[in-house]
């Protein structure tokens, strides 16, 4: 699933995080109560070309849950760390879902440091966006009173919606299970969004920009996507078929559709 982890240090806080394959350097940032293991289906693809460093966000896995909230600052801080610690001046930054919040903060707080921004599955805040769509609301609002267990796999199957394949279901449910979060650190994860809201600072990202979104996410509404781009200055829009977690159903297409986008700077440097 995931090898041994080198540590980066933000302040006292401790960030685990991993190097895989060589080549120009590609951050992931991954979401709400995944770990660097959330990127498992297309690390070995993304690892070809690039050197891909991920790690686990504050909160959960292997790094530090210091007390929450946190904010998308703060986070964004710890990918510095990783970068620093990684030898990295520049990289290419890819984020999903709360991820993606993280990535645009660190696009627009330190633009010296992003080469090009990858966005999948994710928003600029709770407003000038469209609205959590109703099969998670319905799902959230039911999750308490069910057996745990049960809560869980419906999140995951919600998450792969409108694919939910059986066996990508089990996978992810056996890894969530060995690797629960710290309730605390999901909870000041989650708490991320109160106080996130970049979309009048959106027109300010610099990087050449690419957003991606499943048609069928019922996690985040897709048209965020169309509206994240509109935003961004000379942004790429990719709608593609399947849900929230898209890469994990179609991860040889989606690391297509990277390498398309990122080899794109990187063919006259070759």
């Amino acid at each position: 699933m995931t090898g041994a982890a080198q540590r980066a240090a933000n302040g006292e806080v401790s960030i685990a995080f991993e190097a895989q394959g060589s080549g120009p350097p590609l951050l992931g940032i991954m979401g709400l109560g995944y770990g660097r293991w959330g990127w498992e289906p297309v690390v070995d693809l993304v690892a070809r070309r690039h050197r891909l460093l991920t790690f686990d966000n504050r909160g959960y896995g292997e790094s530090d849950t210091p007390p929450g909230p946190y904010t998308a600052a703060q986070l964004a801080g710890d990918a510095l760390a990783v970068l620093d610690a990684a030898g990295v001046d520049r990289a290419h930054v890819l984020g999903a879902s709360l991820g993606g919040a993280v990535a645009q903060e660190l696009a627009l707080r330190h633009p010296g440091r992003v080469d090009r921004l990858v966005l999948v599955a994710t928003m600029s805040g709770m407003t000038n966006m469209h609205p959590i769509p109703a099969p998670t609301l319905q799902l959230m609002a039911e999750a308490p009173t069910l057996d745990p267990a049960i809560a869980l796999r419906r999140f995951v199957e919600n998450a792969l919606e409108p694919e939910p394949q059986p066996a990508l279901v089990e996978r992810i449910v056996a890894i969530r299970t060995a690797n629960p979060p710290d309730p605390a650190g999901w909870a000041a994860q989650a708490g991320i969004w109160s106080s996130f809201d970049v979309w009048d600072e959106l027109p300010n990202v610099s990087a050449p920009t690419l957003v991606v979104q499943g048609e069928g996410d019922v996690v985040v509404d897709p048209r965020n996507a169309a509206a994240l781009a509109g935003r961004i200055p000379g942004a790429q829009l990719r709608l593609v078929p399947g849900g929230h977690l898209f890469f994990w159903n179609r991860p040889a297409e989606f690391a297509a559709l990277l390498e398309e986008f990122l080899d794109a700077d990187e063919a006259h440097d070759e």
